[in-house]
């Protein structure tokens, strides 16, 4: 598709992942609409942006998701591409009784899969209505196996795996909108620190494949490390009948 011209919305957009993609795609000619919770990270954000404006609001929230709909519909009528990067991670040691494992767990299943199906509900009519549009999820190189670090996170980014490719699957026939999975391996981040995010790729990585995959249509996008397992697992399971 286009990678030019494009109004962009971009969750968990100020920091991070979510900020590497949003200043590859800004310095690229688009309008981006950067999201986050923190208004004034948010600021500090749009400080090195073009063409930039930001929405705050937690999507892991119901009625924050309604209220950033909207005034994506009001605001930005020719809103044509969204991309799901929010989320939540936390180390979750299963073998103790008293770590609140499934309060985590939920946690992250709501920010990173149940809010993203939600959402992309809300907006999805406004995107059906432009002549080239997009849906990107970001997902992780978790999907293809979970640890005993994060075993409940790789579940919910599994889950939004799954998800990503049934949405794709339900608008194969339509030419106008495309659905992209990235899967980023371990990525220098903040957001990654505490599981030694320092040992990652840096995040504009992240954003030039995504960049990339953008011009060539291409709707798998692993990144790094992750290349290796999808170019083994991906032929399998295109091979499932779907």
């Amino acid at each position: 598709m286009k990678t030019i011209g494009n109004t962009i919305f971009i969750s968990g957009g100020s920091a991070g992942i979510g900020f590497a993609i949003a200043k590859k795609l800004s310095d690229s000619g688009n309008q981006i609409i950067i999201n986050g919770r923190n208004e004034a990270r948010l600021q500090n954000a749009l400080k090195e942006l073009d063409n930039a404006v930001a929405i705050a609001g937690d999507l892991s929230l119901e009625a924050d998701r309604i209220r950033i709909a909207d005034k994506l519909k009001t605001n930005h009528p020719n809103l044509n591409i969204i991309i799901n990067n929010a989320g939540s991670a936390f180390m979750n040691d299963l073998s103790n009784s008293e770590n609140n494992a499934a309060e985590k767990a939920y946690q992250e299943i709501n920010t990173n899969y149940i809010s993203v199906i939600h959402f992309t509900s809300l907006v999805l009519p406004q995107l059906l209505e432009q002549e080239d549009s997009a849906i990107v999820n970001i997902s992780s190189i978790a999907v293809f196996r979970s640890n005993k670090f994060l075993p409940t996170y790789s579940a919910s980014k599994a889950a939004l795996h799954s998800y990503t490719q049934g949405l794709r699957d339900t608008f194969a026939d339509n030419d106008k909108l495309n659905v992209y999975e990235v899967y980023p391996p371990l990525v220098n981040t903040e957001f990654s620190a505490e599981i030694g995010g320092a040992n990652g790729i840096p995040a504009s990585e992240v954003a030039d494949e995504l960049f990339l995959a953008l011009e060539k249509d291409q709707f798998e996008v692993p990144v790094g490390d992750t290349k290796n397992i999808h170019n083994l697992i991906n032929p399998i399971t295109e091979q499932i009948p779907h």
